[in-house]
């Protein structure tokens, strides 16, 4: 049996639920990694006390994206649908998701991030959406990031595929705050602003606030699969890139 990509524990007398990526290296997201992340966010979702999850990450990088293998097109289709199954069980999760990022946070490791709702990021953290650079794109990062930061910023970033640096990002509003410690920040947050308040008001207010937004994500999740299946998939450079990523070369293109 393979190692666990992910720890999971209660903190704060069961008010926190502590999720840690884990799995060497750079914290791939693969189907193994999200069903993990799933289990853990099922089994506690009942606990009336829980008041926030917080989610970071072992070694120095966050996720370097999701898996290129599970990209081809054997795989892509059932890969889409439990990765976006993940991220609108956070998206839709009773309790807000504070997200801890250092290092490198790219991909499918973005989506990730921004599904949930407060980023805490170190100095050296590095955001971005690089799967144009393969001749893909960004399903999820496409539903979620207008949304977060506007749609030109948005497009700025999918389109180019650039990354951008901790403090752009917290211009961008993509971050809520970049400390040299940002675990503790993101402690302290849930000390200071949740664990004095009633668990219940905590739900509730974020469902008043949240879930039209989380719906919309939802909706466009279906639009963005069948774009990337019907359309990107067939193509020949949606599969070369992946193929040359795989093979160590440089892509050939025939902008078809």
């Amino acid at each position: 049996m393979s190692d666990p990509s992910i720890k999971s524990w209660l903190d704060r007398d069961g008010a926190l639920l502590r999720l840690r990526l884990t799995r060497p290296k750079a914290n791939i997201v693969d189907r193994k990694m999200m069903s993990e992340l799933g289990q853990a966010l099922a089994a506690h979702a009942g606990n009336a006390k829980l008041k926030a999850v917080l989610l970071d990450h072992e070694g120095p990088h966050f996720s370097f994206g999701a898996s290129i293998q599970e990209h081809l097109p054997d795989q892509m289709e059932a890969m889409l649908t439990e990765l976006h199954g993940l991220l609108e069980n956070i998206l839709e999760y009773p309790v807000p998701t504070l997200v801890v990022v250092r290092g490198m946070c790219l991909g499918g490791g973005l989506e990730l991030a921004i599904a949930g709702n407060l980023i805490f990021a170190a100095k050296d953290a590095a955001f971005g959406q690089p799967e144009i650079q393969l001749a893909g794109f960004a399903p999820a990062g496409s539903c979620i990031l207008p949304e977060r930061i506007g749609q030109a910023r948005a497009e700025d970033l999918l389109i180019s595929g650039r990354s951008i640096g901790a403090d752009e990002a917290f211009q961008f509003g993509l971050v809520t705050s970049v400390s040299e410690n940002p675990e503790q920040a993101a402690l302290d947050w849930v000390d200071k602003h949740l664990l004095a308040k009633s668990a219940i008001a905590i739900r509730l207010a974020l469902k008043g606030v949240h879930r039209p937004y989380a719906q919309r994500i939802a909706k466009r999740f279906r639009e963005v699969e069948k774009l990337c299946v019907v359309e990107a998939l067939p193509t020949h450079d949606f599969t070369e890139g992946m193929q040359a990523f795989l093979e160590k070369r440089k892509p050939v293109w025939t902008d078809s």
